[in-house]
């Protein structure tokens, strides 16, 4: 029997390691890329020698591109059992998402809706497992800490927003239709492959220029939001226990533990011996060479979103009982592993 798996948003840092975990478990893997004028499979290149790996161009946007896909998994592969749907496809910046407001909503709600429209029309309910990428910031202006699956949702982006009508559209078409569909409500979760606009990235990247000379100062915006960080490649496994459960549900996957922004770049910085120290208060805060004192990093009102979200930190213990899942790599494993990588590979994925 084949064991098959479609992902979208393949390329991003979720995409890969997931996509490197189902073919590890003998999955055969069709992945849904999106045609751009630049090559964005960097994080997936070395995948391409396994026969059991497929890119497909595609988008989520196209309900029409999904059921073809979809049609075409079945024809090729007519001994399956089931298909596990991933869809981790997103526009997933949050500051970007309010610049972008309307393609946020196109993507990350319709394009949800569109995906379990395809499995209702072709009618595969009970040939399909759908995982939707949920996310923490579904609880925004946070209501109760630590937050878990029955804490109230109040999102503080439009990202968090589009999100939402992802959650809820997936509870809906599990409760109304019988589909076999969950939400997978993660907390932050980085790796060497997060995207280079994104904090964490953005952070190991200028230290690795900054030690090379190729960049003076890293500049950063609410240096005091705390988050639950955790590693990507452990909260791919958890993605693919949920679909291996009798029936569909809801689970937050966190690590339990809250960092700052400021905690995590003093740790990046001490992997290449520069100890900060911080002056100043506000935009004026800067963060000094305990040494020599040069300043290293910088606060810019660029990066302040119109509403923050100050803490994040969540409660996987319905995740640990039912799953057994349990996250691996430390916080401070995430550091090393990312700054040592971007000392050598700047703008590379490995």
């Amino acid at each position: 029997m084949s064991k098959l798996a479609l992902i979208s948003g393949t390329t991003g840092q979720d995409g890969s390691y997931l996509a490197e975990n189902l073919l590890d478990k003998g999955y055969i893997v069709y992945g849904i890329i999106r045609r751009t004028s630049l090559i964005n499979t960097k994080r997936v290149d070395h995948l391409y020698p396994n026969k059991n790996f497929h890119l497909i161009y595609g988008d989520v946007t196209d309900l029409s591109n999904i059921m073809s896909t979809l049609q075409t998994m079945i024809h090729d592969h007519a001994d399956y059992t089931i298909i596990e749907i991933y869809n981790l496809a997103a526009q997933s910046h949050v500051k970007v998402s309010f610049d972008e407001p309307i393609y946020t909503a196109h993507v990350d709600a319709l394009g949800t809706l569109n995906m379990l429209e395809a499995i209702r029309v072709m009618r595969l309910k009970d040939r399909v497992r759908f995982y939707q990428a949920s996310t923490s910031e579904l609880f925004g202006k946070v209501q109760e800490t630590p937050q878990k699956e029955t804490t109230p949702f109040y999102p503080r982006s439009p990202y968090g927003v589009a999100k939402l009508y992802g959650f809820w559209i997936v509870k809906h078409y599990r409760e109304a239709y019988g589909l076999h569909v969950s939400n997978g409500i993660l907390f932050n979760h980085t790796s060497k492959r997060r995207g280079e606009t994104f904090l964490t990235r953005k952070v190991s990247i200028a230290i690795g220029k900054i030690v090379r000379g190729e960049q003076e100062t890293l500049y950063v915006g609410n240096l005091d939001s705390k988050r639950d960080f955790g590693h990507a490649r452990d909260y791919v496994e958890g993605m693919w226990l949920m679909l291996q459960q009798e029936k569909p549900d809801d689970y937050v996957l966190a690590t339990g533990e809250c960092h700052s922004v400021r905690e995590f770049i003093e740790k990046a910085f001490h992997q290449v011996d520069i100890d900060l120290v911080w002056e100043g208060v506000g935009l004026d805060e800067v963060g000094k060479d305990i040494k020599t004192g040069r300043v290293y990093v910088r606060v810019s009102d660029k990066y302040f979103r119109p509403t923050e979200v100050d803490l994040l930190l969540g409660d996987a213990s319905k995740a640990k009982s039912v799953l057994k899942w349990t996250p691996k790599v430390t916080f401070d494993e995430i550091i090393t592993e990312m700054v040592q990588h971007d000392l050598v590979n700047v703008n590379q994925y490995y």
